[in-house]
């Protein structure tokens, strides 16, 4: 099969494509001819070696895909050859065939396209866990949403309305701010031309919002959390601006705030019945409309490099596909 492989951890333009091969499944896995692969901003991470895992060379980034069954491990029972499925799998999406653990493989309803489950999985579900399990947002608070043009800031919005929350998207440009206004944000700060902590306080007539979902970190996240509320909580999801930052910690204990981090890779290994039931009630509301993900640009497997860096150059509206069955 052909495949997108890490050879060498290095910059996204070192990645290569050629062919490779898979060894038969585990016990608990399940092979997948893929049909479409997510992209996102933790494969650029593990393309470099930068990311919390590290698997052995050569491998293939890419973290989620959806496809059919082609094989199956000999203790898993809940799924067979050729159902229609989206796996979360970390690592090994970015080719024509990908193994995925069972525990994070899920059935897709008839209604559910392999392209919109695909752009869904990591996304959607790092955000229902950071927002249901880790910040246990509360119908009628208030929600922003740092970097909410991309990928998982725009699913954030999505999520938050579902969830009865106000949502306030927090972007660099008004053209992504346009963009998080037409999938449902209430209020828009650009953090580049406007003070982010003062407008945050504008916006909550001074009380500052319950809940900060941070994929960026950098500057921003200091200051964002300075705009949180009494009793509020900072979800620490990623640091895409690539800078970690360094929150002096009294301000969590003047304001009785939480930061709370969020590694979805490790709840779905931790908690996969918990897991399974956030990414079953995702699956009902993309089959209901009542969640879209939006696709900015699909890419053929051969343009991997050029999808990566899509992303790595905050250019992405949305989610980036790879389109692998053609």
């Amino acid at each position: 099969m052909k495949a997108i492989l890490v050879e060498k951890p290095g910059p996204v333009k070192d990645l290569v494509f050629r062919d490779h091969s898979l060894p038969a499944p585990n016990s608990d896995q399940v092979l997948i001819k893929v049909e479409y692969a997510g992209v996102n901003f933790p494969d650029i991470l593990i393309t470099k070696g930068l990311y919390q895992f590290k698997p052995d060379l050569p491998f293939s980034p890419g973290g989620e895909v959806a496809g059919t069954i082609i094989e199956v491990g000999n203790e898993v029972h809940n799924l067979k050859v050729g159902d229609r499925v989206v796996s979360g799998i970390s690592w090994g999406g970015f080719a024509e065939e990908a193994l995925g653990f069972a525990s994070n493989t899920h059935k897709l309803p008839d209604e559910v396209s392999f392209k919109d489950a695909a752009a869904t999985l990591e996304t959607f579900g790092t955000v229902i866990h950071a927002l249901k399990d880790r910040a246990h947002l509360k119908s009628g608070e208030t929600l922003a949403v740092l970097g909410a043009g991309g990928g998982v800031g725009s699913a954030a919005i999505q999520v938050g309305k579902q969830l009865g929350a106000r949502v306030i998207a927090c972007a660099s440009t008004d053209e992504k701010l346009k963009f998080c206004n037409s999938i449902g944000a209430d209020q828009l700060i650009n953090y580049v031309t406007e003070d982010l902590k003062s407008k945050l306080k504008e916006l909550t007539n001074g009380e500052g919002v319950n809940v900060i979902f941070d994929p960026v970190g950098g500057d921003y996240s200091e200051t964002a959390f300075r705009g949180i509320s009494r009793g509020g909580r900072h979800l620490v999801v990623g640091f895409a601006s690539g800078g970690v930052p360094s929150i002096p910690l009294n301000l969590p204990l003047l304001k009785s705030a939480s930061l709370v981090g969020v590694f979805w890779g490790s709840f779905f290994r931790k908690e996969p019945k918990q897991n399974a039931d956030n990414i079953n009630l995702l699956l009902e509301w993309l089959k209901k409309g009542s969640i879209k993900p939006t696709v900015d640009q699909i890419f053929s497997l051969e343009n991997t490099i050029e999808a990566l860096e899509k992303i790595e150059n905050r250019r992405v509206l949305g989610k980036i596909l790879l389109e692998v069955s053609r």
